[in-house]
């Protein structure tokens, strides 16, 4: 049934240097197809393969296991397949969420057979189910009641049960499939449990307990998206008692876990970093200032391991062409030895006439995607096109550039110009949910904004490459210091948008100047520094010589940074 890999990474002559590190590895055997890489993740967000997530983290997942198979890494992810997602639908100009009911069948995974974990005194069936890409595979487990993903609040009984079911139950349909992992790399803490039971097998078959904890940890990988360790869920004795301890075989491994307990409650990130030796951040900055601490008080070193993409996937078709023919990029996406004196000749005719293919794509993907309005947005080419697409979360502040809305409507009429903000409230965030009604009711308020800013519904992987290829200025203002990294603004880089963000993240790998820095000591100067970028942004796009100061700058300092080939280069770099 499981499909055999087509090759091996070092039978391929044209990576064989490039992964060259691999066949130094101090670890215990190199990649091969029976000893992948092993990607951990309790959220995946890859729609073309049935599987919806939240947000960034999901889509980073998706990123890194196509890049490993366009690279002909052996990689097996492993992620819950959630037989239900919410669906945000729009009734009288508010927002709610549908829950709808997905099959993996429809999907192409295939049933490999079930194993069993144990939680709250039941021995719950798991189902595996598999679906093969050449050297990677998406490896998941699934039954009838696993809920949505983030189901629950984060520190309860469900979400437990649903991380442990992902670690126990995991690292069992590893086995079904005949796999043993090369490395373990944890995305986020809600994997820890699959590290875990790990060495709850190496030390329940006979190995010395020390040596097994020294074995895990040599070959897990924690890599960390949070940048404070007190935003990390913690759980109680008692949950683990009902749904972790059932689940372990060797005494020295629950004793080992129990002596993490402090005043009857685990912090998950505590344990994660006790049980990887290597951890990482998702850019320059969040490793520098990700403030976490070992058992012992020990503040945690990260690696900065910046975040990518998979540029063929997230970037207008014609513009990866034109990359390529023009010596910006190379066969595995990644930046030419020449590439800054290739981006100096982009002329802005070059950048117009992709942008305008960009916004054919755009409009074609908006045909089916009405606004708050329930109207149909058609932009054409000379119409410029701001836009806001992420997360609706606190510190990404999406309302931020309604906070002034005459100043918003002089901008957009000033320069012929729409604005698209789109994005998701989390299931259950009430707050967040009444501020998105507030910002589509300011919206509504005014005959201008209401047929010149759309909020478009149910934001997806679809809207986010529409909008990333057809739109003309991207704003990214989240407060600094709370964003880890952040994807969507690489995806807009690559697909020559102007930049207008703060400096946090993954934007801050490079300097402030390398973009429309929005800047201030407090939030009403950033406010109006904003609004000052945005206009500034507007008109370069009416100014050839601007235009091309503005996109030569952000692919001469980003480039290297967005590229997902350069990710996984710079993870099995760490690794091996």
């Amino acid at each position: 049934m499981i499909l055999k890999l087509r090759h091996r990474l070092d039978t391929i002559e044209d990576v064989e240097e490039f992964y060259a590190a691999i066949n130094r590895s101090h670890l215990t055997q190199a990649l091969s197809e029976e000893r992948p890489y092993t990607y951990w993740t309790i959220e995946l967000y890859d729609q073309a393969n049935g599987i919806r997530g939240g947000g960034g983290l999901g889509i980073l997942a998706a990123d890194t296991r196509r890049v490993a198979e366009q690279m002909n890494v052996p990689l097996t992810l492993v992620t819950p397949f959630y037989p239900s997602e919410l669906h945000q639908r729009m009734k009288d100009g508010q927002s709610y969420d549908e829950s709808v009911p997905v099959d993996y069948k429809k999907f192409g995974f295939e049933l490999v057979d079930s194993v069993n974990i144990r939680c709250n005194k039941d021995l719950v069936k798991l189902d595996v189910v598999v679906k093969e890409f050449n050297s990677t595979r998406i490896l998941s487990i699934t039954e009838p009641n696993f809920g949505e993903l983030y189901s629950g609040d984060s520190c309860g009984d469900h979400r437990l049960y649903q991380e442990v079911a992902l670690g126990f139950g995991g690292y069992q349909a590893l086995k079904l499939v005949g796999v043993k992992p090369a490395i373990m790399q944890l995305n986020e803490v809600a994997t820890f449990f699959a590290a875990l039971a790990r060495l709850d097998e190496l030390a329940s078959n006979g190995m010395d307990f020390y040596e097994a904890v020294v074995y895990t940890r040599k070959h897990t990988l924690y890599t960390n998206h949070t940048l404070v360790q007190a935003a990390e869920a913690s759980f109680s004795y008692d949950q683990f008692e009902r749904y972790v301890f059932p689940n372990l075989r060797s005494k020295a491994v629950r004793k080992w876990l129990s002596d993490k307990f402090e005043n009857g409650r685990i912090r998950l990130s505590s344990v994660t970093i006790e049980i990887a030796e290597l951890r990482s951040g998702v850019s320059k900055l969040h490793a520098r200032v990700a403030n976490y601490h070992d058992l012992s008080g020990e503040k945690v070193k990260f690696k900065a391991v910046t975040n990518g993409i998979d540029i063929p996937y997230w970037t207008l078709p014609e513009i990866v062409k034109f990359y390529k023919e023009e010596g910006v990029l190379d066969k595995f996406t990644l930046p030419t030895a020449e590439y800054e004196a290739a981006v100096e000749k982009i002329d802005a005719k070059q950048i117009r006439a992709l942008k305008a293919a960009g916004r054919a794509f755009m409009n074609k993907v908006l045909e089916h995607r009405p606004d708050q309005n329930g109207k149909i947005v058609q932009l054409g080419e000379g119409e410029l096109l701001f836009d806001f697409k992420r997360r609706f979360v606190d510190y990404k502040r999406p309302w931020l550039p309604f906070e002034d809305p005459q100043r918003l409507k002089r901008i957009l009429q000033n320069h012929k110009a729409h604005y698209i903000l789109s994005g998701r409230v989390h299931a259950g965030d009430e707050r967040m949910m009444k501020r998105l009604n507030e910002v589509l009711a300011k919206i509504a308020d005014d005959e201008f904004l209401s047929t010149h800013v759309h909020y478009i519904a149910d934001y997806d992987e679809e809207l986010a490459r529409a909008l990333s290829v057809g739109s003309n200025v991207t704003i990214n203002i989240p407060i600094v210091g709370l964003e880890a990294c952040g994807t969507s603004w690489e995806k807009d880089v690559a697909n020559l948008c102007l930049l207008v963000s703060t400096h946090d993240g993954g934007v801050a790998d490079a300097p402030s100047d390398s973009y429309l820095n929005v800047s201030g000591t407090n939030e009403k100067e950033e406010i109006e520094s904003m609004y000052a970028r945005m206009d500034e942004a507007a008109a370069a796009w009416e100014n050839d010589f601007d235009l091309e100061y503005w996109i030569h700058r952000q692919l001469t300092r980003y480039l290297p940074t967005v590229s997902g080939a350069r990710m996984l280069k710079d993870y099995l770099d760490y690794l091996f």
